[in-house]
């Protein structure tokens, strides 16, 4: 090899290197169970960082390739020995070329979210002085849609590709750094992964959008820190910016994307890329209340408190900054999230589970083929569910360990809304339309039913509960977690129809007796539908009474115009009964699309 194509090499090898990690991997154990960190030393100080399960392996692959190339350099330099330094060296960890390609490919054949057409659109179309924020909790998809992309990059776009993955002592100067670097050699494609990292992002965040995108760069600037990015829009971006969330993931792409069916399944599971066999990630994040634990205190409570603590200078904190003063702000979140669970499992026990036909499930029981019980006509279940009752406000009141008050709970809750993490689904009454009120939907129905299970499963280990036989036991608690999967099922259907129908008004109508499940008030048509969700798969004429409730439509019509269609939404097949459309649940929810616009 002449001297001209050693220099070449070395300096390609050298390129390489700096955009891999340096140091090793370590594994600790704690309590039996392994925890995986990145270790490097620098200023002779020794550093650790905590990796997720999900991204051992590919920071192992990047550690050996490391490895490997500063051998080969090495090597090289034998023959060299006056080789100058280079003077491209990054300061952040950059992956381009052959280190990109290992680091795209993975993902080639996976199914694409509907979101991943926006981030095609904006890196293919017209250039504009943008960049576009793809950002969202934590295995909702972000970084798999950029790796998607780069795989399916032509080689010519490939080449002038390159992904910034940033820690906590990048800064933004390192960032302009390379930026100014890749933009000498050609780059044109610039991704930037957990920006919001940096704590002086938002001073500067302008600089991705006035200096590089301005100059022809297509910047996606990702990350989990979705408030950091809100407030950055807001302060910083203002109309230079596209955002793209990836928070909510309605049932059509749980079905289509992760190839896993049925509302249940949605319920137990839904919320993120999880539980797609080799796909995404292979273990549901909401497989049990530790997960799902976990989940809340990583991927929202800190999300929340690390943006308020690196913009609390704009007066973010509010009234949260006396708890974040006291280090109690990341438990007030957690106990938010979990006072929605519990009165929403609460009201299920007080209000639906009393409110349902008993002989119903009781004879469902008696029928099943694989394990008939007549459980339910012998169990007193109107004491058994007081009792829960009773148990869950003492649960309330004994777990009341930080002090909130009302203005604490408002502020979170507005940033949970913030986060897509809520929704309220508007309850109406009729004849009095100014009683209002309102339903909290939670976005992740998986998280919803893990802590939800949990809570019910604590409860029945209560002494009344023990003097019961385990099948007896076990009857009352998989008839209150169906109850709840009915509950969730409503709600799931109310949130996936608002957010299909920006133009329409969807809520819960109440009457003095019964309730539609759900109305869609088209206020331009005039019109409206009517619904009721029934977690059966059985369609029983008893499920319609409400829509054929003469009194009822008539109050409806009054109020909302003609009533266009009558529908009962259940897990059975799809069929006609008069003027009432029993239509198949995931169908319906299939059927729906997000009209949301991207900002």
């Amino acid at each position: 090899m002449d001297q001209e194509k050693l220099l070449t090499r070395v300096r390609e090898i050298e390129r390489q290197i700096a955009a891999l990690p340096r140091g090793s991997l370590t594994v600790k154990k704690v309590n039996g169970r392994e925890y995986h960190y990145h270790r490097w030393t620098e200023n002779k100080k020794r550093h650790e960082k905590y990796l997720p399960f999900e991204e051992v392996e590919d920071f192992r692959q990047q550690i050996a390739h490391r490895k490997e190339l500063e051998s080969e350099l090495k090597k090289l330099r034998r023959g060299m020995p006056h080789i100058p330094a280079a003077a491209d060296s990054f300061h952040t960890n950059i992956r381009t070329g052959p280190s990109l390609r290992r680091f795209s490919e993975p993902v080639r054949g996976y199914e694409k979210r509907e979101c991943y057409q926006a981030l095609h659109s904006f890196l293919y179309g017209e250039i504009q002085d943008k960049v576009l924020i793809l950002y969202g909790l934590r295995r909702t998809g972000k970084t798999t849609m950029i790796r998607q992309i780069l795989a399916e990059m032509s080689d010519a776009d490939f080449a002038k590709a390159a992904f910034i993955q940033i820690t906590a002592k990048n800064t933004l100067a390192d960032v302009n750094q390379d930026l100014k670097c890749l933009e000498r050699q050609g780059y044109r494609y610039i991704f930037v992964d957990e920006v919001t990292l940096m704590e002086d992002f938002v001073e500067g965040a302008a600089l991705f959008s006035d200096v590089f995108a301005a100059c022809g760069m297509k910047i996606v600037l990702s990350g989990t820190d979705s408030l950091g990015f809100l407030f950055t829009e807001d302060e910083q971006l203002y109309d230079r910016c596209i955002l793209l969330h990836t928070t909510f993931i309605p049932y059509r792409e749980f079905e289509t994307v992760l190839h896993v069916r049925g509302i249940d399944e949605y319920c137990r599971y839904g919320g993120t890329m999880s539980l797609g066999g080799m796909r995404y990630n292979e273990t549901s994040t909401f497989a049990n209340k530790e997960r799902a634990d976990e989940y809340v205190d990583t991927a929202i409570a800190k999300n929340i408190q690390h943006s308020l603590r690196c913009y609390q200078y704009e007066g973010h904190f509010r009234h949260l900054q006396e708890l974040y003063e006291k280090n109690e702000l990341t438990s007030a979140i957690n106990r938010v999230v979990e006072d929605i669970n519990h009165r929403f499992a609460l009201e299920v026990l007080t209000r639906k589970f009393h409110s349902n036909d008993l002989a119903i499930s009781a004879g469902n029981l008696r029928r099943d083929r694989a394990n008939p019980t007549d459980i339910l006509d012998r169990i007193d279940l109107q004491a058994v569910t007081e009792r829960l009752c009773e148990l869950l406000e003492i649960r309330e009141k004994s777990e009341q360990a930080v002090a909130l008050c009302e203005a604490h709970v408002r502020e979170i809750r507005e940033y949970l809304r913030l986060l897509d993490l809520i929704q309220e689904i508007e309850v109406v009454s009729l004849p009095d339309v100014n009683r209002k009120a309102a339903r909290t939907v939670i976005s992740q129905p998986g998280l919803r039913y893990a802590q939800a299970e949990a809570l019910v499963s604590s409860l029945l280990l209560d002494s009344v509960f023990n003097n019961l036989s385990l099948t007896e036991r076990s009857a009352v608690l998989a008839r209150i977690l169906n109850e709840i999967k009915g509950r969730m099922e409503e709600d799931i259907v109310l949130l996936e129809t608002k957010l299909a129908n920006p133009g329409k008004q969807v809520f819960t109508l109440q009457f003095p007796v019964g309730e539609f499940d759900m109305v869609v008030f088209d206020p331009g048509a005039g019109s409206c539908s009517i619904f009721e969700i029934k977690h059966s798969t059985e369609a029983v004429p008893g499920q319609a009474r409400h829509l054929t409730d003469v009194g009822k439509c008539s109050d409806t019509e009054h109020r909302y115009g003609p009533i266009t269609g009558k529908y009962v939404l259940y897990r059975g097949e799809s069929h006609a009964a008069g003027d009432i459309q029993y239509w198949n649940v995931e169908e319906y929810l299939k059927s729906l699309k997000d009209c949301r616009k991207m900002g």
